[in-house]
Order: structure tokens, then C-alpha cells, then sequence
């Protein structure tokens, strides 16, 4: 994962990049996406350029694509609920189906007002996640759009200290907001505050640059160029992160982990902090 303070872009970098041909749509919310629940609560307009999501207290509301991928780069625009926003999960994320789903997950989870948003990523291949890492944002995720994106690839440095890494089943992509007060906020001490609701976040720009899969295309050589990292200024940037915005992360959790952290949490923190 990185971050970019200039823009404001929050990227999950999970990729090497390889050589393939590329398969390119700049998406549309009428066209490649399906309501999943909340009806007219999900709210698209602009002839599908933008949406909103809302919530209150009898429904959260949600879209998905129509189409699974096999790798690719996806980007939204993303204003999140303003105010009192405690209690609200405001998702973004790609997943496959069944219990030994493959997931890559964003999740910003709602704070009391003027408490900053919390981002929690994490990520699941068959079944198997509990890798969170959850950080304060340093800037107000709701007087504006911001883009964020989610950047999956092939293949991963971590594969080679033996952690699994979703590679195998194509995924949907959705975006979700709902009721997650029994967790989201300091721990679900914080519960929704309904005399705020109707709850509401915004979405817009949606493009994807992603591979479909079918039985003559594996799309496991997507992506030209070639892996590089992150660049030295970025590093140190994710460092300062680490460093005063962590809220929580499975590499130091030493009650969770008492025999021992997981293998690839060895170092990371200290000598490769993008590789996980």
C-alpha cells in the first residue's frame, strides 16, 4: 500500500507488473453496475458518471459490477459521509464468491465529528485474511472528492515468504455503505447517531484498466511495464505514516501473535514497508 500526500490518492499496491495486452473501459455506473441493495437508495445520475449511496435506519446501500476481473487497476472518486459519521462502513473493494473467497478490501470506518476518518485495508486468498492495517487519513475525506485505488497484479514479493495472495479467482468490484456499529467506531463503543441520518457518500470518475478471464486468456500477463517499487520519497512518506498515523496492524500485535509474528511481518516494518 501506498500513499500520496500531493493528490490526495490513497493507493493498495499489491502488484508486480507484467507484460500483457491491456483490456480498458472508463466506467459507467448505468452500464457496469448492478443495484445489490438499498433500491433507490442507490442513486445513480449524470447519465451514470456519478452515484450516491445512502443509508438510514432501515437500509445501507450498495452496487457491484457486472463483470468479474482477473488483475487490473481501478479508480473512484470518493466523498465520504460528512458530520457525525460514527457507526458508518463506507466500503470499497473487490471480492470473489464462496467461503474460500479472494477479497482485497478498503473500508473507511465513520468517526464523531471533527474525529478523523479511519482507513482500514486488509486482503483474503482462499478464505484466508486477518492482515488489517488501519490508519488515521491526514486530510477531511468529505469536504471533497479524492480518488482511490485499488492496483492488482500477478504477483507480489510477499509470495515469496509464503503468504498467500489472491491470484486465482476473478473478482466484482463493489462499493458499499452500511451499518458496521457493532465494530467501526472505538471498537462499537460508538454507535450510530440515526437523528443524523439519512447517511450519504458520493462517488464519481469510476475507470478501471482490468483483464476479464476466459478459457483462452488467464490474464496472468497483464500489465505492461515493468515492477519498480516504491520510489525512495514515497518510502519515507509511508514511513511518517507508520510512524504517527497507525491506529492498528496485524505486524504488532503481539497479544494476537504472542508465539510469534507471521512470517512476513519480519522486517517489514523496518526495511520494506510496501511489502505486504
Amino acid at each position: 500500500m501506498v500513499s500520496s500526500y500531493a493528490n490526495n490518492s490513497v493507493f493498495l499496491l499489491l502488484c508486480l507488473c507484467l507484460t500483457f495486452s491491456t483490456i480498458a473501459f472508463g466506467g459507467n455506473f448505468n452500464t457496469d453496475f448492478n443495484i445489490l441493495f438499498g433500491d433507490k437508495r442507490a442513486n445513480i445520475q449524470d447519465g451514470g458518471n456519478c452515484m450516491t449511496l445512502t443509508m438510514d435506519k432501515y437500509s445501507g446501500s450498495g452496487i457491484g459490477t457486472q463483470n468479474e476481473y482477473l488483475f487490473g487497476r481501478f479508480d473512484m472518486q470518493i466523498k465520504l459521509v460528512p458530520g457525525n459519521s460514527a457507526g458508518t462502513v463506507t466500503a470499497y473493494y473487490l471480492s470473489s464468491q464462496g467461503p474460500h473467497h479472494d477479497e482485497i478490501d478498503m473500508e473507511f470506518l465513520g468517526n464523531l465529528s471533527a474525529d478523523p476518518y479511519i482507513l482500514s485495508t486488509n486482503f483474503y486468498a482462499n478464505g484466508d485474511g486477518g492482515h488489517e492495517v488501519q490508519f488515521y487519513l491526514w486530510f477531511d475525506p468529505t469536504n471533497d472528492f479524492h480518488t482511490y485505488s485499488i492496483d492488482w497484479n500477478p504477483q507480489r514479493i510477499i509470495q515469496n515468504v509464503g503468504v498467500p495472495f489472491p491470484t486465482r479467482q476473478p473478482m466484482k468490484l463493489y462499493t458499499t455503505l452500511w451499518n458496521g456499529d457493532s465494530w467501526a467506531t472505538r471498537g462499537g463503543q460508538v454507535k450510530i447517531d440515526w437523528s443524523k441520518s439519512p447517511f450519504t457518500a458520493g462517488f464519481r470518475n469510476f475507470s478501471a484498466n482490468a483483464c476479464m478471464p476466459s478459457p483462452s486468456n488467464n490474464c496472468l500477463g497483464f500489465n505492461g511495464g515493468e515492477y519498480k517499487g516504491l520510489n525512495g520519497e514515497t518510502r519515507k512518506k509511508l514511513k511518517e505514516i507508520y510512524s504517527k498515523l497507525i491506529v492498528y496492524d496485524y505486524c504488532r500485535d503481539f497479544i494476537r501473535f504472542a508465539r510469534g509474528l507471521p512470517n512476513e511481518c519480519r522486517n517489514r516494518l523496518t526495511d520494506h514497508p510496501d511489502e505486504y
